[in-house]
């Protein structure tokens, strides 16, 4: 049986003027265009792995191209045009996968790449979800530890602050809403640092550094914020939370920290209309 989204490994049967045609054990037949060889020399005879899909006439064609995303797979895609009923993505080959509406947990952007699932609809053609919940993997256990430095993808946000993430494409984590000081849309990419690991195997991240790191590098931002500034910059150690997070993207607390080590080693000064450099 020959299946539709997927690759599958096919014998040479015959060559017309337009390409050639597959069949499987079964004698079940697809075609395979000259223009999606990929340059390669094929005889009669030959066994060939393929990727089998609807072509933009609604036909059924294998490729040796290669999709950047094959049925039951999580792949980041750009989003590459919109339409009343839903939008499309390219994953590699002539024709684009459907996102139906549906199936948008939020408004995609052309241009923009994002996460998606990769299924089949019931009319046998390819589309793409970005609710990925359901099919995001539990790790195994001991594959991650705490403060292992991970890559992460946004898949969805939370009212309450907390992003949803996928480590590696596959796994199931999260981002606190205290665990970022910025604001990452879905389908950014993130270095992010293991955190927690949760009962259910859920990972909890952060894109904080450690805190000795992060210190290191506020420390280096406040200093660059005083040159650039001529020296002074109205923030000391009685700024607002709200001022100090949307200008050094940081908590009080760590701003705080910082301040006094800078103080400590006579580089700034501070008193009530903010901090001077020495």
């Amino acid at each position: 049986m020959i299946l539709i989204g997927e690759y599958n490994n096919l014998k040479v049967s015959k060559k017309v003027d337009f390409g050639y045609y597959l069949e499987d054990e079964f004698g079940e037949e697809v075609l395979l265009p000259n223009s999606a060889l990929n340059d390669k020399s094929v005889e009669e005879g030959d066994k060939l792995k393929v990727f089998v899909y609807r072509d933009s006439k609604d036909r059924i064609i294998s490729t040796l191209k290669t999709p950047e995303l094959t049925v039951g797979n999580i792949g980041h895609l750009e989003v590459v045009g919109q339409s009343p009923i839903g939008a499309f993505a390219n994953f590699g080959l002539e024709r684009d996968a459907f996102i139906p509406i549906k199936e948008q947990a939020f408004k995609l952007k052309v241009g923009k790449k994002y996460l998606f699932y990769m299924y089949l609809d019931k009319t046998d053609r390819l589309a793409l979800t970005t609710r990925l919940d359901k099919y995001l993997e539990t790790p195994e256990p001991d594959k991650f530890k705490v403060s292992d430095e991970v890559d992460a993808i946004i898949y969805d946000t939370c009212t309450n602050g907390t992003l949803n993430v996928a480590i590696d494409k596959k796994y199931r984590g999260l981002i606190l809403g205290n665990e970022h000081f910025e604001y990452i849309h879905p389908g950014e990419e993130v270095k992010v640092r293991v955190k927690k690991i949760y009962d259910d195997g859920t990972l909890g991240v952060t894109t904080r550094k450690k805190r000795l790191d992060e210190k290191d590098v506020l420390t280096e931002k406040i200093l660059q914020h005083l040159r650039e500034n001529g020296g002074f910059m109205a923030f000391n150690d009685k700024s607002s939370p709200e001022d100090i997070k949307k200008t050094f993207s940081t908590s009080k607390n760590y701003f705080k920290i910082a301040l006094g080590g800078l103080m400590r080693q006579k580089l700034i000064t501070q008193d009530k209309e903010g901090t001077r450099l020495l």
